[in-house]
C-alpha cells in the first residue's frame, strides 16, 4: 500500500474476469470493474493489464541515489545549513525531481494510523467500494484500476482519493466526506485523515519555502501562493499479482501538481514506483 494526495444508474457493467474476448472501445455506457479477488485466480493475466515491454520497470537499472533533506534546519535559523539543504533540493529537482525528507515533524504515530486505517477501505466488498466510486469529472472517491476511464494498459491497483480544502473553516471536512460516502463506521478513519491532511499541508508549506530558496526567490513566495489552495490525498493499494512482470501498479505519467508526497511502507516500494514516472515529481518518503 502506498499513500501519497467518474456514472449514472443506466450504465451497463462488465467485470474484468475473464479477459474480454473482443477489442471493444470503451463507451460512455460501459463501466469495467476491477475485482482483484477474481483476477488473482486467473491462469493468464487479462490483456487489459498487460503493458508494452518499453514501459515496464527494468530491475537492472542503477538504484536511484536520492538526497536526504533534513527539514529541521528550516526552524534552526542556521542560514548556512538552510542554503546547503536548498542546494541539495535544487540538484535533485534538476536531475530527477525526487528527494526524501527527515526530521519533518509529522508524528510517526499519525503516519502509522494512516496506514492502518486505509486497509478497511480496500477490504470492503466490491459493491460497497463501487458505491463510493469517483464520479465523472471528479477527483474524490474509489477507482479500481481506472477501468472506468480506460480499456487497455490498466494499472494493477485500487485507489481512494479525497480533496482537502485549505480554506475550509471546518475542522472536520474529511470526516464528513468519509461518513457521507462510506458510512458512520468510517468516522474514526475520517478523523485520522483529517489530522494527516493538516500535517501534510504544514509540511508542504515548509517545503515550498525550501523550493523558493533553491530558486533564489523570496522565501515566502510559494508559501503565500499555495497556503489557500487545495490538496488531493490518494491512497493506493496494489493487490498481489501473479504476473507482476507484465504489468504496472502505476504507469508513466506527468504530474500537474506542484508536489507529490509519497509515503510508503518501504523505501523499495517508493523507488520502484518512481522509476516509472516521467516529468517533474517531488516525492517525499516520510522518514521520522
Amino acid at each position: 500500500m502506498q499513500m501519497a494526495l467518474l456514472m449514472n444508474s443506466s450504465t451497463s457493467t462488465h467485470v474484468l474476469y475473464p479477459a474480454l474476448k473482443t477489442e471493444e472501445p470503451k463507451t460512455e455506457n460501459m463501466v469495467s470493474i476491477f475485482d482483484s479477488n477474481l483476477l488473482q485466480n486467473q491462469v493468464n493475466m487479462p490483456k487489459e493489464f498487460i503493458w508494452p515491454s518499453m514501459d515496464l520497470v527494468n530491475t537492472a537499472q542503477e538504484e536511484l541515489k536520492e538526497p536526504l533533506i533534513d527539514l529541521s534546519v528550516m526552524k534552526s535559523g542556521d542560514e548556512e545549513a538552510i542554503a546547503s539543504a536548498a542546494e541539495l533540493v535544487r540538484k535533485a529537482c534538476l536531475k530527477h525531481g525526487f528527494f526524501q525528507v527527515i526530521n519533518h515533524g509529522v508524528d510517526q504515530e499519525l503516519i502509522n494510523d494512516a496506514y492502518c486505517e486505509v486497509d478497511p477501505i480496500f477490504n470492503l466488498p466490491i459493491n460497497k467500494k463501487l458505491s463510493a466510486k469517483r464520479v465523472h469529472g471528479g477527483v474524490s472517491g474509489y477507482s479500481g484500476a481506472h477501468a472506468d476511464r480506460y480499456s487497455s494498459k490498466l494499472p494493477w491497483k485500487e485507489t481512494f482519493s479525497f480533496v482537502y480544502n485549505h480554506q475550509n473553516d471546518s475542522n472536520s471536512q474529511i470526516v464528513n466526506y468519509f461518513k457521507s460516502v462510506l458510512g458512520e463506521d468510517f468516522q474514526q478513519t475520517g478523523w485520522v485523515y483529517q489530522k494527516y491532511c493538516e500535517a501534510m499541508k504544514e509540511l508542504s508549506l515548509v517545503i515550498m519555502e525550501l523550493l523558493a530558496i533553491s530558486l533564489g526567490i523570496d522565501r515566502l513566495h510559494y508559501r503565500r501562493f499555495f497556503e489557500d489552495g487545495d490538496s488531493i490525498m490518494r491512497c493506493n493499494y496494489y493487490p498481489p499479482c501473479k504476473s507482476s512482470n507484465l504489468t504496472l501498479g502505476t504507469g508513466p505519467s506527468l504530474r500537474p501538481n506542484i508536489t507529490n508526497h509519497s509515503s510508503s511502507r518501504s523505501k523499495l516500494e517508493v523507488l520502484k514506483f518512481l522509476q516509472i514516472i516521467n516529468g517533474w515529481l517531488f516525492a517525499l518518503d516520510l522518514k521520522p
